[in-house]
């Protein structure tokens, strides 16, 4: 292999890693930055929202058209998201975060709902008033800065899971976050300390598609890898299993076995 082949494999193997972090720095996120082009003038306005995912990925908003921003969107469909991983860093240059571009869409999928207000329960307060709607950011690139000499761009394919073969996973979404929180949410908690080192609570589950599931406490979300894709129902539940079962060889087991 010559130098050039090289290269070329270091680059991939970069902008692969890069794109599972800035992956899971979306899928932990539960706020944004979003920056529309104000009507008239054309000046960048940035505005704080709340944000999920849908299943590939995809950013979700929940916003009014009587708010600014969304008006400026029915005038101009580009906008950008930044999700800011910094967190309480003392240098919040030296942390994470990703710029998503693209465009700002309506969506109307139950998928997109339920997501939502599975990680934004409060939420649900105000979805259904005649002035609010759920909206998708289609991505077409992203910028993705991990400290200082970290900065990458990465394009939609590294932001999209594939969906392709995972419809049985996709239909069986909403079953299997109601199981888990009403029946383990012991191995939650387990999956939020032991393997991802957050503090102890009552973790939930808001969503799984087929690279991990995403878990919430109030204002803090996690994001749990999985170490397969997972494409099905049952597939789902034999890596949830595996999951606990290395959460508990950590520690102390405490937590009763995961069952279906």
């Amino acid at each position: 292999m010559d130098g050039k082949d090289g290269g070329k494999r270091a680059v991939f193997s970069q902008v692969k890693e890069t794109g599972a972090a800035a992956r899971s720095l979306l899928r932990s996120a539960l706020k944004g930055s979003l920056a529309t082009l104000q009507r008239g003038s054309g000046h960048p306005y940035a505005s704080l929202v709340l944000t999920a995912t849908d299943s590939d990925g995809a950013p979700l908003l929940l916003i009014s058209r009587l708010a600014l921003h969304t008006q400026n969107l029915a005038a101009d469909s580009r906008a950008s998201l930044l999700i800011d991983g910094t967190g309480t860093e003392a240098d919040p240059m030296a942390g994470a975060r990703v710029t998503l571009i693209g465009s700002v869409r309506p969506m109307q999928s139950a998928s997109a709902r339920a997501r939502f207000l599975a990680r934004h329960p409060s939420a649900a307060g105000y979805a259904d008033f005649p002035d609010f709607a759920f909206y998708t950011l289609a991505v077409e690139s992203a910028h993705f800065i991990g400290g200082f000499g970290r900065i990458i761009d990465l394009p939609a394919s590294e932001i999209l899971v594939p969906l392709a073969g995972a419809e049985g996973l996709v239909e069986a979404e909403p079953g299997i976050v109601l199981h888990m929180n009403e029946d383990h949410a012991d191995a939650i908690e387990l999956y939020a300390t032991r393997l991802l080192g957050a503090d102890p609570g009552p973790w939930r589950m808001t969503g799984i598609d087929p690279q991990g599931c995403d878990l919430v406490l109030g204002a803090k979300g996690l994001r749990l890898p999985f170490t397969v894709r997972v494409t099905s129902a049952e597939a789902a539940r034999q890596e949830l299993v595996r999951l606990v079962g290395a959460a508990r060889a950590i520690g102390i087991a405490g937590s009763r076995p995961l069952k279906t």
